[in-house]
Order: structure tokens, then C-alpha cells, then sequence
């Protein structure tokens, strides 16, 4: 098969399409992030990326907390929107009729019609040029009752959005096409 070189690019699929819930001059905001990922198991950390000029990381650096709320299909257009809206501008939150809970961080609104909801503190940041890396810890998760099956968070009901770099546009997650830690085994054999 032929390759093409394109040049440095962040081509790495799925990229997850978080609502990144922080408060900012006392008001709920949320923007989309789709840069961002689990960074660590044992303490549960998740990494986001943000760019320096965006006004929901003045929230984060203020609050020192923000949330990472999981879009199911239903809400592409909310999502696209808190990606495209300022909140300097805009409240994104009475925009998309968003129901606005809290857990345990004041500084981390979380939308109830997400089927997750994390809670996180913030561990550190790094400037990396374009984006600022924020880590968070996690301190809480929320799921949606309706979206677990034996009492395990099935992706199936809970079904993400993920973002594709190049189309510019928002999938959901596929067919599951084998099972993790034991589809390798026949080729071991």
C-alpha cells in the first residue's frame, strides 16, 4: 500500500468530543474540546487541551476545577455550538436549555443530559505553543442510570460523539469488532 507523506498533522482517531464544564464570573460555561483523553489510571486523571486565548481557561485557572461532561448523539448541535460560541459573548448554557447540576466542585458545572459526567481538580498545566495541557484529577463520576447494563457504563447507551479531523465532522462509535485482551490471543497461538 502507498503512503503519502502530509506533514506533521494531529491525525489520531476518535478524537472524543467532551463538554468542558468550568465557571467563569460566577456563571456556568462549557466548551467543546475534542484534544483530550484519559492520562492516568490510579489516581484517575483525564488531559484536555485548550487554546490560551479561550475564556473558559480563565475559569479553570480561577476555580482551579472544571468538569468533562460526555455528549451522547443527541446533543451534536449543543455540542457544535458550545465549540463555535464564546461564552465572553454568549450564555452557552441558557443557549442550549443545558440543565446545570453540581456534585462536589463548585467550579465544575456539569449538565445533567450528558449520560457522563466527570468532577475534576486541576493537577497541573503545560504550555506546549497553540494549547495549554490541563490535567485534571478526577474526584467524582456521574452516569446516567439508563446507561449501564449489569451495573457497568455500557458504551453502547451511553454513545459518545467523537470528532473527525480532516472531514470536520461528528461520528458515533461503531460496531464492536472483537474483544479487548482476547482477540490477540490467536495470534499468540
Amino acid at each position: 500500500m502507498a503512503k503519502l507523506k502530509l506533514g506533521p498533522q494531529a491525525l489520531l482517531y476518535p478524537m472524543p468530543a467532551f463538554l468542558v464544564g468550568c465557571q467563569v464570573g460566577g456563571k456556568p460555561n462549557f466548551i467543546t474540546v475534542a484534544w483530550g483523553g484519559i492520562a492516568c489510571g490510579d489516581p484517575p486523571m483525564v488531559s484536555i487541551a485548550i487554546r490560551h486565548t479561550r475564556y473558559s481557561l480563565k475559569g479553570i485557572m480561577e476555580n482551579k476545577s472544571f468538569s468533562v461532561n460526555i455528549p451522547g448523539a443527541d446533543l451534536v448541535k449543543e455540542t457544535d455550538y458550545c465549540g463555535i460560541a464564546s461564552g465572553a459573548k454568549v450564555d452557552k448554557a441558557t443557549a442550549c436549555r443545558f440543565k446545570v447540576f453540581y456534585g462536589k466542585l463548585p467550579g465544575a458545572p456539569l449538565i445533567e443530559a450528558c449520560p457522563v459526567n466527570l468532577e475534576c481538580v486541576l493537577h497541573h498545566t503545560l504550555d506546549l505553543g497553540s494549547h495549554v495541557l490541563v490535567i485534571g484529577r478526577i474526584t467524582e463520576c456521574h452516569i446516567s442510570e439508563d446507561c449501564l447494563t449489569g451495573g457497568r457504563a455500557d458504551v453502547a447507551k451511553i454513545n459518545p460523539i467523537v470528532y473527525t479531523t480532516g472531514q470536520s465532522q461528528y461520528q458515533t462509535l461503531g460496531e464492536v469488532i472483537g474483544k479487548a485482551f482476547s482477540a490477540g490471543n490467536e495470534i499468540k497461538a
